[in-house]
């Protein structure tokens, strides 16, 4: 699997060829109780220009802190926010944050999760249109890291492998993305956030036909470790930056709202970044991802 640079010409093919699949992923919602709060009103925008640029899609995939606090008003402003909205919108698949759970007591911001969402547990998988999706998500109350069980780990193994096609992609979806990979995860930045690490990633190595979407960092998508090709060692991974606001190289808080259309095509993957408050694509943000023999690991 390999990232390649676009060129115009590709870019025209791309327009008139129709994807096997295409879906948007968005994360760090961060909604607030007040509906005229920023970040409210940013969903707001970015469920508008899925609804007017995202048909056909399969699903938007959220990656977690869909609230700030993981409070009932919180979520209740989420569901009208979505409701209102729902009618022109593709299906919702989700994850939790640590903004989600983390906060206070584990047990009550987990079952308070699982019933706002209607989400039956903290990992889950679907098949859509004949492609894995598989979300993962804490299995403890940490404020910053997720931690994932051996259960999970195993399962997570076990999911990757089913009715695998090293030309075929599987989509994973984790809030906190793992150490030294992309934008935010340095170790100096700080913004990395699995306790096992060194386990996910040894299992991701088997599975090179996946491609990993994670948030938490908030950092922007002109930052350029935004997308990480894996260094030959694991498979393709992308900072899905934030809708509330975002982050900066400069350890900066920045206004801003970003997310990602993702199209699928037999040989290849783009990933394209969306300015939700412009209403614009972002050109540093463009990837084609492509399947083939010599590109896997």
């Amino acid at each position: 699997m390999v990232q390649e640079d676009w060129t115009d010409q590709e870019e025209q093919g791309r327009v008139l060829r129709k994807p096997l699949l295409s879906f948007q992923v968005i994360t760090d919602t961060h909604i607030r109780a007040d509906a005229s709060h920023i970040y409210n009103l940013n969903l707001v925008r970015a469920l508008e220009d899925i609804a007017a640029n995202g048909r056909g899609s399969a699903g938007i995939m959220h990656i977690g802190d869909i609230t700030d606090h993981g409070l009932p008003e919180e979520y209740a402003e989420w569901k009208r926010i979505w409701n209102s909205a729902s009618g022109t919108l593709p299906p919702l698949y989700l994850t939790m944050g640590n903004h989600d759970v983390g906060f206070g007591e584990w047990e009550a911001n987990l079952g308070r999760y699982f019933e706002e969402t209607g989400t039956a547990s903290p990992y889950h998988d679907h098949w859509i249109d004949g492609y894995h999706f598989i979300f993962m998500g804490t299995e403890e109350g940490m404020e910053i890291f997720c931690s994932l069980s051996d259960e999970q780990l195993n399962w997570l193994d076990v999911k990757l492998g089913e009715d695998a096609s090293p030309d075929r992609p599987v989509f994973l979806f984790l809030h906190q993305p793992l150490k030294d990979t992309v934008a935010g995860s340095l170790e100096e930045q700080k913004w990395y956030g699995v306790v096992q690490d060194t386990e996910l990633k040894a299992i991701l190595a088997r599975h090179p036909q996946a491609v990993l979407f994670t948030g938490h960092t908030h950092w922007e998508m002109e930052a350029p470790r935004n997308y990480f090709d894996g260094e030959k060692r694991l498979p393709a991974m992308f900072n899905a930056a934030s809708i509330a606001y975002l982050w900066t190289d400069e350890d900066e808080a920045k206004a801003g709202s970003q997310g990602y259309y993702v199209e699928v095509y037999p040989d290849y993957v783009q990933v394209r970044g969306r300015d939700f408050t412009s209403g614009k694509w972002i050109d540093a943000a463009r990837y084609k991802v492509s399947y083939s023999k010599e590109s896997q690991v």
